[in-house]
């Protein structure tokens, strides 16, 4: 079967070519990103980087901590600023960065940050919701929105675009090789980090873990149990979205397209998704289909191993196997020393039947959606 919405084929029916490609992506991002999140915040005027400390943590070998005022300023005098946290390894580097925006719910703990020491790693941390309240009854009284009060992108939107304001910043600091940024959120940070780099270029490396239906799971393939658009209206989180998607509840599969669309917007650059088998809600299955049909489009564009993903045991976490697994890959990304580990493999026989074999003998990395 053909996943639909087909990401190689373009609007008018024919066929997506490599040279055509960017026609195809612009197509994928008019479809989705208005209608499923309202759009994106504007882009700043200027972003000023003001660092606010520095220290060393001497428990950690000479690490040094360095705390940043990110500065985001608007026409007509408008201004927000977040905080941006750094732990940065001995050296002069310059180093890859794990940009974790999750600093509301501390999932990136102190083993977390040196685990991504020890590899060789600046570890980055901020609070998206200094961009819009995680709280359906206030988010409009704060961030972005009141700055921009009539806006129509949810609040996704507003922390995604929270992840580029910290690129902007990151790109300021010496330390940092521009190359090698990566992003990472769990559960609706999830959802975020991957319409984040499914928006910006500069981000080397996607990580959504359990980020579930409007994030890498499929609305049209969803396991017992999964999120579905009324759920988040009855979680009162459909605040998260745009008026599109909330328009479609009880009607997932007529939407206009799917969330392998997300997967498509980062290619070919990195991205891993993280997943736990017994996280129903998020839809580790429909991250799986989506993950092949996507990874179509990275063959078709030379990079059929930049997409990869990584399941384990248990529930809905972001737990530090799933960093270790954003680690390993960072380091096969980047052509740095690592462990073999295959991000690739088969899982879901019983979803086997949805999935082609691959195009040729010399390509092992899996199969692909039909």
């Amino acid at each position: 079967m053909k996943l639909t919405p087909n990401l190689l084929t373009h609007d008018d029916g024919s066929p997506v070519s490599r040279e055509h490609w960017p026609r195809r992506r612009d197509e994928l991002y008019q479809a989705i990103i208005p209608h499923e999140f309202g759009g994106m915040p504007p882009a700043p005027e200027r972003v000023d980087l003001l660092l606010r400390s520095r220290g060393t943590v001497r428990a950690w070998k000479s690490v040094q901590y360095h705390t940043y005022e990110v500065r985001v300023r608007f026409p007509e005098g408008k201004e927000l600023s977040l905080t941006l946290s750094l732990w940065l390894p001995p050296g002069e580097g310059p180093f890859p960065v794990v940009v974790d925006g999750d600093g509301c719910w501390r999932y990136f703990s102190d083993e977390v940050v040196r685990s991504v020491l020890e590899r060789d790693c600046i570890a980055a941390r901020f609070d998206r919701t200094a961009a819009a309240a995680d709280n359906p009854d206030d988010f409009r009284r704060t961030g972005l929105y009141r700055l921009f009060p009539d806006a129509d992108f949810g609040v996704c939107s507003a922390w995604a675009w929270a992840y580029h304001r910290c690129v902007d910043a990151l790109l300021q600091i010496p330390h940092i090789r521009p190359d090698g940024i990566a992003i990472t959120g769990h559960s609706r940070g999830g959802k975020t980090a991957l319409l984040a780099g499914a928006t910006d270029e500069r981000i080397a490396i996607t990580n959504p873990n359990n980020s579930g239906i409007g994030g890498a799971g499929l609305n049209r393939l969803k396991m017992q149990g999964s999120e579905t658009i009324d759920s988040f209206f009855g979680s009162r989180n459909i605040f998260w979205f745009g008026k599109g998607f909330a328009d479609h509840r009880h009607r997932d599969a007529d939407l206009p397209y799917d969330n392998h669309f997300l997967h498509a917007l980062v290619s070919p650059r990195g991205l891993l998704l993280t997943e736990a088998y017994e996280d129903v809600g998020a839809n580790p299955a429909g991250t799986y289909v989506a993950a092949h049909a996507a990874r179509e489009v990275y063959a078709m564009l030379g990079q059929p191993d930049a997409i990869g993903w990584s399941y384990r045991e248990s529930g809905h976490a972001h737990r530090p196997e799933d960093y270790n697994a954003l680690l390993d890959f960072i380091d096969s990304r980047l052509g740095r020393e690592c462990a073999p580990r295959n991000f690739q493999r088969l899982l879901y026989p019983d979803l086997h039947s949805l999935l082609a074999p691959p195009r040729s003998e010399g390509d092992e990395a899996g199969p692909q959606l039909q």
